[in-house]
């Protein structure tokens, strides 16, 4: 964790700035959306969240002593909270930026999805393959991620999913509830591998309900899928996309010294360096810029499971010439 003299930890503001600048010089054009209220379903997963940070703690200390990297990894990551505060220094920092910020009336995810279904941006950018469940017609994994992982970037659209399970939208929606979403729990012994298999052959949760074997499959009780279909098919969202101010303004110097340099102990020079860095790139130069990833054996993203490598043969140059919407 990196803090000011106060003591006040700066690691998201180190974090963000970075990525930003890295993301601006490659000629993207970023849009933040943040989070609003979570939907009443989704708060039974976060008190998961927060018990599940409360354990890892114990978690945390025995990896540290076994010497186990990837587990020491895993729980200090379970042991990150970010409050309100932390967003409110992201928000300041990206607006002296002059980099754009919307704020969600719910689910980012799905705010990005809306704007990039209305043409305003190129594509959805998130760890969450929510995004795809939302309807986000192209998504991108790994855009935000530390520079010293190499990991390449994925990018996904939609349709050539569908195309590829020989699913409607319907279906794969069902199929990500089935296979574990963040607003109902998942059927204990159904992964992906199954989910896709069950939903091939009944078409719908409804008729795998009425023709699983339940005593393999125990149905949680009181399993509100149908209220997490809606969520994903009518998610609460700003439709008037022209409110939001989405043009990418220049840099506010002095607010930046300010806020980075004399409130949180940031080097002078570097956010001076920077800064300069960000007026180089005009927004006539972003039309231009041309992105390639390469192929890579992706990780295995919530709600896909073992599915995950059916994905990797739609990763394709890209030309951001609208934006990227990156969901907080």
């Amino acid at each position: 964790m990196l803090t000011n003299e106060a003591g006040e930890v700066t690691s998201h503001l180190q974090g963000m700035f970075t990525r930003t600048i890295r993301l601006l010089e490659a000629g993207m054009e970023p849009i933040y959306v943040f989070d609003g209220h979570p939907p009443d379903l989704k708060k039974k997963v976060l008190v998961k969240r927060y018990s599940k940070r409360a354990n890892a703690t114990e978690d945390l200390h025995q990896a540290i002593e076994t010497g186990n990297k990837d587990d020491i990894e895993k729980f200090s990551k379970r042991m990150v909270k970010v409050t309100k505060q932390h967003n409110e220094d992201c928000k300041r920092l990206l607006r002296l930026m002059g980099v754009p910020v919307i704020e969600a009336p719910s689910e980012a995810e799905a705010q990005c999805a809306a704007l990039c279904k209305s043409g305003k941006v190129y594509a959805v950018a998130s760890e969450d393959m929510d995004s795809l469940t939302f309807g986000a017609p192209r998504f991108l994994r790994h855009l935000m991620g530390p520079g010293s992982r190499k990991v390449p970037v994925l990018e996904f659209e939609v349709g050539k999913v569908l195309e590829e399970l020989n699913l409607t939208m319907d279906q794969f929606i069902d199929l990500c509830i089935l296979s574990g979403c963040d607003y109902c729990e998942s059927i204990r012994g159904i992964g992906g591998q199954t989910a896709l298999k069950l939903i091939r052959q009944q078409g719908s949760i409804e008729h795998i309900l009425q023709n699983i074997n339940k005593e393999r499959y125990p149905i949680p009780d009181d399993w509100p899928y149908e209220e997490a279909r809606y969520l994903f098919k009518e998610p609460l969202v700003c439709t008037n996309i022209e409110q939001f101010e989405m043009k990418r303004s220049a840099p506010d110097d002095e607010g930046l010294i300010t806020f980075l340099v004399t409130e949180n102990g940031f080097n002078s020079d570097r956010v001076t360096k920077a800064t300069k860095s960000m007026l180089q790139f005009p927004k006539s130069m972003f039309n231009s810029k041309i992105f390639s990833p390469q192929d890579s054996i992706c990780s295995r993203p919530k709600g896909f499971s073992s599915m995950a490598p059916l994905y990797l043969h739609f990763k394709h140059s890209m030309v951001f010439s609208r934006g990227v919407c990156y969901g907080i």
